[in-house]
């Protein structure tokens, strides 16, 4: 059989021959409407056992890609391959029994009882003139079972809600029996709850060898279940491969126009994305030494990483959620190779530096040693930022700054987009500011940061 003679899969999961072709293979896919080019030159692939995650901004042509996947959609340029035959020469039945979809928009237009909608699931497996038979009732008991809608089979898709009627087109997807599963903002009308369940049905599915490819608006949700993830933006691929490659603060930047941190989820320990607002201050990288602990030091480090700064830190205490903020964006850096600040680590030397982050056991004092290295990176620094009352051992740590902006413990997170004003000061031509007189240093609540 050539390349471009449709030969019907059976439904389910194909085999492992490592030398079949991808259940999905889109190559230079091109699609205008009107002057309008909604998607250009994109390629991507989906391999059995593998949930592929589509990100990008609205509008970027997510839906766009997976009409074509589904052959609803001509391509104007560019061939769409399900387990190597175009999609455009199979019959809609065939195309039904390689790909099921799970669209976004959930409206319905007429009034069919639950079971009745997913029962269409099983449609291409019928013959022109055949019935349901027992394998088709299986299949559907099942799908309905999984997505966990069976309590409503006879109710009318019309009285149930916005969410429940997401899960309804899952199990129609899932009654449909296909080795590829497409999914087009499957969690959007869910609550938190049924988010996770659904992901993980999916993430079962491709388990068990199923390929399944979802666009999903939810950054962290993708890291979390997707073994790859596409990013479209301005319709063209702006990265591919494992979350953690491809969700930098770069390259969401880029395709996102928003400043962002990513650092790592202390539950599952994947990818996770805090976005900003951009500031003019974001295009120009400064080398910022932190000094202080606690939450409010976290933020102020992740908003400093955000913008594109190199921030170092110290003294702290291990475990310190400062230290752990300030570890994500030297972990992502190096996991990466071209992550969070990278561009500012190179430019400010950060890269020749062994220890951007002076940490000390907890309850334990800073040796000597310990605090002549947060001072050399103070001192290195184009700004150092003081994070409430320094503690005793860190008094030399400030002391050795040139220039240094402080932050009150009673700072708000909007307040802390203020130290990125103070770091374009101190950036700047007109930068001028006087040493910081430390012989009062208690804030007016009179309380301290967090120690040392």
């Amino acid at each position: 059989m050539s390349g471009d003679a449709p030969g019907d899969v059976a439904a389910g999961v194909s085999g492992s021959d490592t030398d079949a072709p991808p259940p999905v293979d889109v190559s230079d896919l091109s699609v205008s409407f009107g002057d309008l080019d909604a998607v250009r030159d994109v390629d991507l692939t989906v391999e059995h056992g593998e949930l592929v995650g589509l990100v990008g901004p609205n509008g970027a042509g997510k839906t766009t890609v997976l009409r074509a996947i589904k052959g609803t959609l001509d391509p104007d340029a560019g061939t769409v391959r399900l387990a190597g035959d175009r999609v455009t020469a199979l019959s809609a039945a065939e195309t039904g029994r390689r790909v099921a979809s799970v669209p976004q928009d959930t409206g319905l237009s007429f009034d069919f009882r639950v079971r009745h909608v997913v029962e269409m699931g099983r449609t291409p497996h019928l013959g022109r003139f055949s019935g349901h038979d027992a394998d088709d009732v299986a299949a559907v008991d099942e799908a309905m079972a999984a997505a966990g809608v069976e309590r409503f089979a006879d109710r009318s898709i019309r009285a149930v809600s916005g969410g429940e009627r997401q899960r309804v087109l899952l199990a129609r997807a899932l009654a449909q029996g296909t080795p590829v599963v497409v999914l087009d903002e499957p969690t959007a009308s869910l609550d938190v709850n049924h988010a996770v369940s659904t992901l993980e049905l999916v993430r079962s599915l491709v388990d068990e060898g199923r390929a399944a490819l979802a666009a999903i608006h939810d950054l962290d949700m993708a890291a979390r279940y997707c073994d790859r993830i596409v990013l479209i933006a301005d319709g063209r691929v702006h990265g591919d491969g494992p979350p953690e490659s491809v969700l930098t603060r770069d390259t969401l930047s880029e395709a996102f126009d928003a400043a962002a941190f990513v650092g790592r989820s202390p539950a599952t320990g994947t990818p996770s994305v805090t976005a900003f607002p951009r500031t003019e201050d974001d295009a120009d990288p400064a080398r910022v030494h932190v000094v202080g602990g606690g939450r409010l030091a976290a933020r102020v480090v992740a908003r400093l990483a955000a913008a594109g700064h190199a921030v170092t830190l110290g003294v702290v205490p291990e475990g310190d959620a400062a230290a752990t903020v300030a570890a994500d964006t030297v972990a992502t850096s190096d996991a990466t190779g071209g992550g969070s600040t990278d561009r500012a680590d190179a430019e400010h030397g950060l890269t020749d530096v062994s220890n951007p982050i002076v940490t000390v056991p907890s309850f334990e004092q800073p040796t000597d040693a310990d605090r002549e290295a947060a001072a050399a990176l103070a001192a290195a620094a184009d700004l150092t930022v003081l994070v409430g009352e320094p503690a005793e051992p860190n008094r030399s740590v400030v002391s050795a700054a040139d220039r240094v902006e402080r932050v009150d413990i009673e700072t708000t997170a909007e307040g802390i987009d203020g130290v990125l004003d103070a770091v374009r000061a101190a950036i700047g031509e007109d930068a001028s500011r006087g040493d910081t007189d430390l012989s009062d240093t208690r804030t007016e609540s009179g309380e301290t940061a967090d120690p040392p």
